[in-house]
């Protein structure tokens, strides 16, 4: 599967842009005071005696009562981590993020979208990494809203795209790697978990680009062979760490049988002919390489009867 290009911003879209608004205890105190005025124009009206007057009155107050609710309905309430999408017969008008009480034109219409940080996880996905065995991953995805006008109108639902992104690029991500490296310096799901990671947030944020969406971190929760290979696959792991472990033994014992030859060379402590060496390289292998402590054995006699 080819990699994903860098996403190209189409003009066109959708950005998110202030919406005009002031300042809601202005707009809430005059529309009390209409209300209550529309109040007294009702009072008065039915308390006048010509005709005229008090139903010239009453619809002034009544008028002035409509109105002052029309006024109020714009008002609106804007809680920290949360912003309004303002719609004018359906066109966007800007996204209020100022917290507090807002007034904005009240022939809008205006709906909530939390721009807080969200975690998704993943389920528990089965998939082949990079040599194809079947692999189990899951992943945590902390994100949160970048552009409200994106997040509303360039994607039908954003939090299911969100969702169904994040579970094709934890795919792709590990079928391009194995799970353990056959050799040294190659990158693995298991032994490079941090390189992994950041590779997965650099997919995901071109992904979800289109959502307005920004990634704040991706973590792997989950990783295992699947159990169908997974006794073969402790089992190829327990043998890597045998042979590792006895190469490291005999580069040992190498090492401290040239020490000992050299010692005894230098010492002049015994002079050995090739058969004698190789007899006591040997027997220091033995010693030194075997897993079971070593009996010894008293030669009365020599090499060479």
């Amino acid at each position: 599967m080819s990699k994903m290009t860098e996403t190209q911003i189409d003009p066109a879209q959708i950005r998110e842009f202030p919406a005009r608004s002031v300042a809601g205890g202005l707009a809430l105190l005059i529309g009390l005071a209409g209300i209550l005025a529309a109040g007294a124009l009702i009072a008065i009206g039915s308390q006048s005696t010509p005709v005229g007057l008090q139903a010239g009155l009453v619809v002034s107050g009544i008028l002035l009562f409509v109105l002052s609710l029309a006024a109020m309905s714009g008002l609106n309430m804007v809680a920290p981590g949360e912003a309004r999408i303002v719609q004018l017969f359906g066109r966007y008008r800007g996204t209020i993020r100022t917290d507090g009480l807002r007034w904005v034109n009240p022939f809008t219409t205006r709906h909530t979208i939390s721009t807080r940080v969200r975690n998704h996880e993943t389920a528990v996905l089965k998939v082949n990494d990079a040599y194809g065995n079947p692999i189990e991953l899951a992943a945590v995805v902390v994100w949160k809203v970048e552009d409200t006008a994106q997040a509303t109108f360039e994607v039908d639902d954003f939090l299911e795209f969100v969702s169904t992104q994040t579970e094709a690029a934890v795919r792709h991500i590990a079928i391009e790697y194995p799970y353990d490296a056959h050799e040294e310096g190659d990158l693995s799901l298991r032994g490079n978990a941090e390189e992994i990671t950041e590779k997965l947030a650099a997919e995901l944020h071109e992904r979800v680009a289109a959502a307005g969406v920004r990634i704040i971190e991706s973590r792997f929760t989950h990783l295992a062979y699947a159990p169908e290979i997974a006794s073969a696959m402790l089992q190829r792991q327990q043998a890597g760490a045998v042979v590792a472990a006895r190469r490291q033994i005999v580069e040992g014992a190498v090492g401290m049988v040239e020490l000992a030859l050299k010692q005894l060379a230098e010492h002049d402590v015994v002079d050995l002919d090739g058969e004698r060496k190789a007899a006591m390289v040997s027997n220091l292998m033995v010693v030194l390489c075997g897993d079971r402590a070593a009996q010894p054995v008293v030669n009365t006699g020599t090499l060479y009867q």
